[in-house]
């Protein structure tokens, strides 16, 4: 009964999202058959229900006692690690929705599922930085991915999201089914499936059977393309721009900012502790990748004049940052990834609730921003809004004192520690030239000439405080980098 209790303990925040996500399922069912209540009411109902439910969460991890241990016969690991995620991804998700409200009236997304959909997919999440066994990964992987596959369809009545969720499912199918060949293959030539029992069995072991060799290789090399291809990482990337484009621009807010580091988790479990000895194996392929990212993420974003587009580009360019940390495979790179990781979400939570919040207003109708080229004169239409994106731009482009550079510096300086100075300077390259794409919206927005005045709509409340917030953190992390660098080593210390 004990250890019921305790393997209930380790999950309690997890526990009350299950029971909460019943009740507003039957909530939201109830009362969307009567005919006073109309769906408007019952959606702005649920949303604020489901910010209460990620609230109390948020609550319940920070309240628990941190223990480091495992649970659930080993499924699930406790580390500091897990539970540093849990509190990123659960904050994360409260600040979306708050810049999420004003989007779902706006474009009418009036079904009550929308908000159902998103705490299935926190959930997956939360299950999925702390599986600690193949078996637990791939199944919290599906999870994920399977409501990611709806949301990304969600709005029925656009063929652009039709196509952008079936896009999303029959190449995800593909990823998913690498993940469960790999993960087969390696159980049954080991046995195991327990993260922790991989590392035991592979440390110091030298394949000498060819055949085991090969096979291990392929095992190994199949799980990697799986992970590499939900991270968006080039040349996994295909689907990314599609499907950001196609999905509604919360809900690409929300493919954007959630899963990097949850997938990323599974990589440093992986990579930094499973599979540690073959070091000098995986780091050749995770070099690869982060060549091809930064060079596709950066020159593909050139060419872009749609805002989702760009960001998809964008994003596999900080995913070529991501991996070069990677290459490195100690406690010191996993550091430096959660760092950069956490200035990322910052980042993207005060760009998307700039680019949710830019809606054109041609009386007597509104519609959201879709093409860069709506900056034009912004500072003069809304100088504060234009100074904040700008704030913003620089900090992705790495300039100092903005909170990017330092998250870019961190990342290149434990390449050049581990000698990786070629594609260091490769990656600093890379940089200077996606500087350019960054200053060129600051140009249209400061001295872009249009021929019709833009008459931008009012910005809402939420979205203003989500941005202001994440622009000060921007503007002001150089007064106090260990805020975040603290906290990041400590859940690098898990490994």
């Amino acid at each position: 009964m004990s250890d019921f209790l305790y393997n209930i303990y380790t999950i309690i925040a997890e526990v009350y999202i299950v029971v909460s996500i019943c009740l507003l399922l039957i909530y939201g069912v109830l009362l969307s058959t009567l005919s006073k209540l109309g769906y408007p009411l019952l959606n702005q109902n649920l949303g604020w229900l489901v910010l209460q439910v990620l609230a109390f969460s948020l609550f319940l991890v920070l309240s628990q006692q941190y223990v480091g241990s495992f649970s659930w016969s080993n499924f699930l690991v406790n580390d500091f690690f897990s539970y540093g995620a849990k509190i990123i991804i659960l904050l994360a998700s409260v600040s979306w929705i708050l810049l999420t409200f004003n989007y779902v009236t706006q474009e009418k997304i009036n079904s009550f599922e929308y908000w159902i959909l998103i705490l299935l997919a926190v959930l997956a999440m939360l299950f999925v930085v702390q599986s600690f066994d193949l078996l637990g990964i791939y199944l919290a992987i599906e999870f994920q991915s399977l409501t990611f596959y709806i949301l990304a369809s969600f709005k029925r009545n656009s063929e652009f999201s039709t196509e952008a969720g079936l896009k999303y499912f029959v190449l995800g199918a593909f990823s998913s089914a690498f993940l469960l060949f790999g993960s087969s293959v390696l159980y049954g030539l080991t046995g195991l499936t327990n993260l922790g029992d991989l590392s035991k069995f592979f440390s110091g072991m030298l394949l000498e059977e060819l055949s085991f060799a090969i096979g291990i290789a392929i095992s190994f090399i199949f799980i990697l393309v799986a992970l590499l291809f939900k991270l968006s990482a080039a040349p996994f990337h295909m689907w990314a721009p599609d499907v950001y484009e196609g999905s509604p621009t919360s809900v690409t807010a929300f493919f954007s900012i959630m899963p990097k580091l949850v997938i990323l988790s599974i990589l440093f479990r992986l990579l930094a502790f499973s599979f540690h000895d073959f070091l000098p194996f995986w780091r050749d392929i995770i070099l690869v990748c982060t060549i091809l990212s930064l060079l596709i993420g950066t020159l593909g974003a050139f060419s872009q004049i749609k805002w989702k587009r760009f960001f998809a580009y964008s994003s596999i360019t900080h995913v070529g940052f991501f991996l070069l940390a990677l290459l490195v495979g100690d406690s010191e790179s996993v550091s430096n990834i959660v760092f950069y990781a956490i200035i990322y979400i910052i980042t993207l939570l005060g760009t998307f609730s700039f680019v949710i919040s830019l809606r054109i207003l041609k009386y007597p109708n509104q519609f959201q921003s879709r093409y860069l080229n709506d900056l034009n004169s912004l500072s003069t239409t809304n100088s504060l809004l234009a100074v904040s994106i700008t704030l913003i731009l620089f900090s992705m482009a790495g300039i100092p004192p903005m909170a990017g550079f330092f998250a870019k510096f961190f990342v290149l300086l434990t390449a050049l520690q581990s000698y990786a100075i070629g594609v260091s300077i490769f990656a600093v390259l890379m940089s200077c030239i996606a500087s350019f794409y960054y200053i060129r919206l600051i140009k249209t927005m400061y001295f872009g000439k249009s021929n019709n005045w833009v008459v931008s709509y009012p910005v809402d409340k939420f979205s203003s405080i989500t941005l202001g917030i994440s622009t000060l953190l921007i503007l002001c992390l150089f007064l106090d980098v260990e805020l975040i660098s603290v906290f990041s080593v400590l859940m690098s210390l898990s490994f």
